[in-house]
């Protein structure tokens, strides 16, 4: 298993609905910022690669909601990588409300990279994230 990555998030107002908790898509863009934030922290940037003609794409996104979080909720995600066959990163990531370490959502992202072409492949700086992880 890799090492675990954590970014932490303090929930805002704007993101709670009429019920007063975190609208349910507003959690895939704290999974996806800390993604992102891993993935700089390896040094692989979006910008960079977009340029290259190399895109990075989510082909899958399975969420559990277990808890919910509420305005002024400080929490962590943390992020794992795996690699699953030849041409997938899977993304294991946690939310954690830091007030009593439960965790509110667990989700599994897969996601792989796009040549141009729009053609599935691996390129050796994901293997070197993998092995690195």
């Amino acid at each position: 298993m890799s090492a675990v990555f954590t970014h932490r998030f303090k929930v805002r107002d704007y993101e709670c609905d009429m019920q007063g908790v975190v609208n349910n898509s507003v959690y895939q863009n704290y999974l996806e910022h800390a993604r992102h934030e891993y993935l700089l922290s390896k040094g692989v940037s979006f910008a960079e690669w977009t340029a290259a003609d190399i895109h990075l794409v989510v082909v899958r996104a399975e969420l559990d909601y277990l808890k919910p979080l509420m305005s002024g909720d400080g929490f962590d995600v943390t992020v794992r990588v795996v690699k699953e066959g030849r041409l997938r990163l899977v993304f294991q990531q946690d939310i954690i409300r830091l007030a009593d370490g439960v965790t509110v959502v667990k989700a599994r992202i897969v996601g792989t990279a796009l040549k141009a072409n729009k053609r599935p492949y691996f390129p050796d700086a994901l293997n070197a994230l993998v092995e690195q992880a």
